[in-house]
């Protein structure tokens, strides 16, 4: 084959390796005695070699062969055999015994030295053992959670409680709990995490077993151990569901090796003697130069080293890796030798010294070496290089990580290096996203964190958006200068990481690269097929958690992601004026719909691409000139219900479902979860059919090409040529003809959403958790130090415990505060808010496209909606106090433009997914609760408000409503009666993490949205009452069930025997409590707003509306007002769960209601509602009065007595109702007393044949036509509400007219 080198091409059968005669005239090329000193300069380097190959006799390519034969002899020592040992039994090639030598369920590696738990504590031992002499192995740590490492005999036996160490004759280290195990437990060692190295070391010879963390030792375990006959033990480890380790008994060199300890695989002591010794020839090439002119030698450093061609110089390299390219296939060798020489390289030279020489060692790889030999060095090189890049100790300037880092890019800007890796190794065989992850260190002290962050600083109180402001407290000018040395060491530690990660962006921007100059696939395609692979995988695989990539990682890999992205997209704009920049990013809508992008059954905002194909199929032929043909539209269909004849690919992607019905796990297994760095061998075949719609052309409408079904892989072989060419057809006439840029760039970013959406949102919202522990330290350690202040001087005891406690809590905060800056400037930095921020602008402009292409809209994916609203909740909540999305570039336009379409969408009748639809309504419920963001939908175009409220206005039936009524109340709050409150007056004390809920905000009322709504509601006859009866009927249901539930809840509670309530049952019953009282706050807005909905009898609905709501407010007075009753005794529980339900709240809201009908209207309306509260038969006088906390109505013209302190009042609550409020309430109360009175001295008694025989409360007012029987005319409005037939004869009704007795006239009303 033709490798290029130095500008030329050779071909590699110019340089056999021969013996023949035409040897002699080859070494005419150059001088004898220049030939004799150059090879004797390149095979004389060796400080190992043997006397003959120091020979008098003249070198030449004739002898050389013996020569380099005698160079590479090696001592009958390091040629021992590599079988039986004395101590060890076993094979020669330890791994894990995955035949029988495990118990429980485990997945293990092909190389069969990964495992992953797969059961509830799986163990597994080794193939091999030892029983004289000391010996160590390796265990790396890829996740540290529950795992017991150490040795067992074979006698020993566990099951999915008892794992090693919890028998006789096992022993084992456990770091998450931080202790050993030998059927009893102690404390022992240090906490590990993630990325550590476990060493395991026995020595037979003492009985004794101790561990290593990180090459440092935690000191003996175990002493005293069994031996002799029959006593061997075996590595081994148990370890729970999802954790996972990888073992290193000596196929690869130690990362810590123990001196008197050897590992239980011997090295290959002959092949690593000989492969030095080549590479020290090889390096004496690259640092000797022929000057065949001037007839001698010239060193050189080797990055100004070029191969130019000169034979002398290539059969010398040829000879060399005759016998290298076979032992640079090993995985020993590898890294023991050739990454040894390359990190030397990278190391002492500079970055661009560091590329010429690896560049040239690369292309001599290629030259010399076969291609299955090169391809097998590179891979054992690379997984080297990765696992030596995740399982590095974090170091104060992170140099490891720098090292390998600068070694993977020099590696990776070899072209034909990067092509073959890219295709073959990264994202197949390794997992290469561990290459833009920073692990963050759990034990500080050993990263050097309190050398660059010597000073600690924590916030005295929280900066979260929903503090009260009178809980900030002054800074003192000694907290100032601790909290700048602490951001001074924060900045440090920030501009150390950035070097990171920009080396982590160069790689991926290797990996981008579309200008290759050797032609062929360009490395950003082939990396585009390696990408959509990897998000089908964690798409289609996340119900099942061990084939996932950890979110801490693609956390990492989105950030270094969207830098490449964006420099690329740049960079064409630069050089296409037509194109955007990547502010104005965004995926064109004919993405969705055009077949050429895979979603991989993700769900589609108007539900699966199959159903959506079939009905909008029509407008995808006049608005996008898309045609589908029927047959396959029938074709597809059949497919979906043939289930019985699932291809294999397809059940390969379902591993969960195999294992729930007991069939075999899929093959090969899924290691590349289990092993840091060995990974998935190509399992994810394309599973879903790919529709390729192809748009006709414009001119011609009776050419129209059929849709075609293509493979992932078919696509783009097809399109390699011209990357997805047709990505954008089936543009819709409202979006530009230009390209926005490369149409490769549009689906990385595509992919970048999709990744958000898999696990970054989850991962950012799990690391707030460190900012959490720091504030409850901190609020520990505030309040032990008042403590100490207060106690008295001659309790010593006391004193002593509390300067313990205070030195507990400051050390705490010392090591969380040092951790913090770590997270914050990884994961909650400026710039990767920014990151996070340019997303969500990009699905904004991603979504305002999409809707304008009207019933198309529907086949976007919902993830975009999703990352909408959960990349702005991040900004929102997780970033800062450090940074605030304030100052963000245009971050007024921003919330603007999301409150559009959160207030467009929530009831978007194009949006069927249920859960979506619940993802919208919460996020503008929440939108509404925070000032910033209501000022952002009031900014909006006044018919998108006006259409949003008549969404919200819309009947509560036959959809979810709590939400929509929890949005009507916060536009309310703040201004109804007493209800300017944050928190209830009985949980004044909060939660520190709850403090930023939406629920706990301070009040900000829409004016301007209840304008809107108080015009909707006076529009049209039938907006107001559908509305208001829907939100009745809510109400009616609501309180009786949580009226029901708490009679459960106090017989549970009065039973003799132990008992609990159920604490679902408690939150089902605080949340009818709940929604109780926002349905009363959502009537009393109404009330206010639009008094006349209820007080203008001429209106047809106004009186049955007025009735039925005093019956409701009657009968919730009635309930809750009861001496010694149900609710008071419920409320004196104080059941956990049920902290909300009080009296205040529900009593306010009524009260409110009443004050509204009763005091604030003019006289006649007044006199109206009165009537109607009067009349209802629930209606109790003592009720009105328990408000002010007076046992029975005062007699008539006599003041109100003061009110009883142990009783209820509101009058108590003078923080949070008013003077006027009070006044007001007073007056009512003044009223409905010579109301009632009078009331009861002017009606006449009834007979019992006069009373409705419905409610018996009421005389008969109303006689049914055609049928004639009668009711009085609040049952039977309220009965037509909902049915047509009579109450007795089932006759369906006709009219309803007005009765009297002994009246002779009627008059008619309609009974709709």
């Amino acid at each position: 084959m033709a490798s290029k080198g130095a500008g030329m091409s050779f071909s590699r059968k110019s340089y056999r390796l021969t013996s023949d005669a035409e040897k002699s005239r080859v070494t005419g090329i150059v001088q004898e005695k220049l030939l004799n000193d150059y090879l004797n300069r390149i095979f004389s380097s060796s400080e190992h070699a043997p006397p003959a190959a120091t020979s008098r006799k003249p070198l030449n390519f004739q002898n050389l062969p013996e020569h380099l034969d005698q160079l590479l002899q090696v001592d009958n020592e390091e040629e021992e055999s590599q079988g039986q040992v004395e101590g060890r039994l076993g094979p020669s090639t330890v791994v894990l015994d995955h035949t029988g030598g495990f118990e429980g369920l485990l997945l293990v590696d092909d190389d069969l030295l990964g495992v992953i738990g797969h059961s509830n504590f799986g163990t597994i031992r080794s193939t091999t053992c030892v029983y004289k002499g000391k010996w160590l192995y390796e265990v790396l740590i890829s996740s540290q959670g529950l795992m017991q490492i150490g040795w067992c005999t074979i006698s020993c036996r566990f099951n999915q409680e008892e794992g090693v160490g919890d028998t006789h004759n096992s022993y084992a280290y456990d770091g998450n709990r931080v202790r050993k195990w030998n059927v009893t437990t102690t404390n022992y060692g240090k906490a590990w995490a993630a990325g550590d190295i476990v060493s395991c070391l026995i020595d037979l010879d003492d009985g004794t077993l101790s561990f290593c963390l990180n090459g440092v030792s935690l000191g003996t375990a175990f002493e005293n151990l069994s031996r002799g006959l029959g006593m061997a033990y075996f590595p081994a480890i148990s370890l729970s569901f999802k954790e996972s380790v990888a073992f290193n008994f000596g196929s690869r060199p130690l990362r810590y090796p123990v001196a008197g300890y050897r590992p239980l695989q011997d090295p290959p002591s002959a092949d690593l003697v000989r492969a030095q010794r080549l590479l020290g020839c090889f390096r004496a090439v690259l640092s000797v130069e022929l000057d065949p002119v001037e007839g001698r030698l010239l060193d050189k450093e080797s990055s100004k080293w070029r191969l130019r061609g000169q034979p002398t110089v290539l059969l010398t390299l040829a000879h060399i890796f005759h016998h290298f390219a076979p032992l640079l296939r090993k995985v020993y060798l590898v890294e023991a030798v050739l990454m040894s020489f390359l990190l030397g390289i990278v190391e002492k030279g500079t970055p661009t010294q560091a590329q010429s020489v690896v560049h040239q060692v690369l292309d001599l790889l290629w030259l010399f070496m076969e291609d299955y030999e090169v391809q097998d060095c590179l891979k054992q090189l690379m997984m080297s290089l990765l696992r030596l890049y995740r399982f590095s100790p974090i170091v104060p300037d992170l140099g490891l990580q720098i090292h390998y880092l600068r070694l993977t890019i020099a590696i990776l800007r070899h072209e034909k290096s990067r092509k073959f890796l890219l295709s073959n190794v990264l994202f197949d065989v390794l997992r290469s996203v561990v290459f833009f992850y920073i692990k963050s260190p759990l034990r500080v002290e050993e990263a050097g964190l309190q050398e660059l962050i010597p000073t600690t600083w924590w916030p005295h109180c929280s900066s979260r958006e929903g503090k009260e402001s009178t809980e900030m407290k002054e800074e003192t000018a000694e907290e100032r200068l601790r909290r700048r040395a602490y951001e001074r060491g924060c900045q440090r530690l920030r501009k150390r990481i950035e070097v990171v990660e920009e080396l982590q962006v160069q790689i991926l921007k290797l990996l981008l690269d579309n200008k290759d100059d050797n032609g062929g696939e360009a490395s950003r395609y082939i990396f585009l097929t390696k990408f959509r692979k990897f998000l089908q995988e964690n798409a289609s695989g996340r119900g099942n958690m061990p084939m996932l990539c950890p979110p801490e990682y693609m956390v990492c890999f989105l950030h270094r992601l969207i830098s490449a992205l964006r420099y690329y997209w740049d960079e064409y704009k630069a050089s296409n004026p037509h194109a955007s920049f990547s502010e104005e990013a965004y995926i064109p809508p004919q993405v969705f719909y055009n077949g050429k992008v895979d979603y991989f059954d993700l769900q589609r905002l108007g539900g699966l691409l199959s159903h959506l194909r079939k009905t909008l199929k029509d407008d995808l032929a006049s608005k996008a000139n898309i045609v589908i043909d029927p047959l396959e539209l029938q074709s597809t269909a059949m497919d979906d219900l043939d289930e019985d004849e699932e291809p294999a690919p397809a059940m390969a992607q379902r591993p969960m479902q195999a294992l729930a019905v007991g069939g075999p796990l899929p093959l090969p297994r899924p290691g590349w979860l289990s092993s840091p760095t060995l990974g998935r061998a190509n399992r994810f075949l394309s599973t879903a059919a790919v529709s390729l719609m192809t748009p006709r052309r414009p001119l011609s409408t009776s050419e129209k090409v059929k849709v075609r079904t293509l493979s992932v892989e078919q696509r783009t072989r097809e399109d390699s040529s011209h990357w997805n060419e047709g990505l954008l057809l089936g543009r819709p006439p409202e979006e530009p003809e230009q390209p926005l840029t490369e149409n490769s760039l549009l689906e990385v970013l595509d992919g970048a959403v999709m990744m958000y959406n898999l696990s970054v949102h989850q991962q950012l919202g799990k690391m707030v958790g460190v900012s959490d522990d720091v504030n409850e330290y901190a609020m520990a350690l505030r309040d032990t130090e008042d403590k100490l202040r207060r106690c008295p001087k001659r309790r010593k005891d006391i004193l002593a415990e509390l300067t313990k406690s205070q030195k507990v809590f400051s050390e705490k905060l010392d090591h969380l505060s040092r951790r913090l800056a770590w997270v914050h400037a990884t994961v909650y930095s400026q710039e990767k808010m920014l990151d996070i921020y340019w997303l969500l602008r990009v699905c904004l402009r991603t979504i305002e496209h999409g809707d304008r292409t009207g019933s198309l809209f529907a086949f976007m994916p919902e993830f975009y909606l999703s990352v909408a609203i959960n990349s702005y909740s991040a900004l929102k909540n997780y970033f800062g106090p450090v940074h605030s999305m304030e100052e963000l570039p245009g971050y007024e336009e921003t919330l603007t433009r999301l409150a559009a379409i959160l207030a467009k969408h929530f009831a978007d009748a194009r949006i069927v997914g249920t859960d979506i639809r619940d993802s919208l309504m919460q996020a503008l419920a929440s939108y509404v609760c925070y000032p910033h963001s209501l000022r952002a939908v009031e900014r909006i175009p006044e018919e998108q408000r006006i259409a949003m409220v008549r969404n919200l206005l819309a009947p509560y039936e036959q959809r979810p409503w709590a939400q929509t009524n929890w949005i009507l109340v916060r536009l309310w709050r703040g201004c109804g009666f007493g209800y300017r409150y944050t928190r209830l007056p009985h949980l004044l004390k909060t939660k520190l993490e709850d403090a930023n809920l939406p629920s706990l905000q301070k009040p900000c009322p829409s004016t301007l949205l209840q304008q809107h709504m108080a015009d909707l509601l006076q529009q049209g006859p039938d907006v107001a009452p559908s509305f208001l009866n829907s939100v009745l009927n809510q109400l009616n249901w609501a309180f009786s069930e949580f009226i029901g539930m708490i009679q459960e809840i106090q017989q549970a509670a009065e039973r003799l025997e132990r008992n609990f309530v159920d604490s679902r049952q408690l939150k089902v019953c605080a949340t009818c409590f709940d929604l109780s009282v926002s349905l009363l706050r959502v009537l009393e807005m109404t009330i206010t707003l639009v008094p006349e909905i209820f007080l203008d009898w001429t209106r047809p609905t106004s009186e049955m509306l007025l009735r039925r709501l005093a019956q409701l407010l009657n009968q919730v007075l009635n309930r809750v007002t009861a001496e010694r009753n149900l609710f008071d005794r419920v409320v004196t529980l104080r059941l956990p769960g049920l902290e909300s339900v009080d009296h205040y709240p529900i009593l306010v809201a009524v009260t409110g209601i009443l004050v509204q009908l009763l005091v604030r209207g003019p006289a006649s309306e007044r006199e109206q509602a009165t009537s109607v509260l009067l009349a209802d038969p629930c209606f109790q006088l003592r009720s009105i009065c328990y408000l002010l906390g007076q046992p029975e109505p005062p007699a008539p013209g006599t003041a109100l007595p003061a009110p009883d302190r142990k009783r209820f009042s509101l009058q108590s609550y003078a923080d949070y109702i008013s003077a006027d409020e009070l006044a007001q309430v007073e007056q009512m109360l003044a009223h409905l007393t010579s109301a009632s009175a009078q009331a009861a001295a002017a009606s006449l008694p009834t007979s019992e044949e006069d009373l409705c025989p419905i409610c018996y409360a009421h005389p008969i007012s109303a006689v049914f036509q055609p049928c004639g029987h009668k009711s009085c005319k609040a049952c039977i409005n309220q009965h037509l509400m909902n049915n047509k037939d009579c109450f007795f004869c089932k006759t369906t009704i006709v009219s309803v007219e007005d009765w009297e007795k002994g009246a002779n006239t009627s008059t008619t009303s309609s009974a709709a």
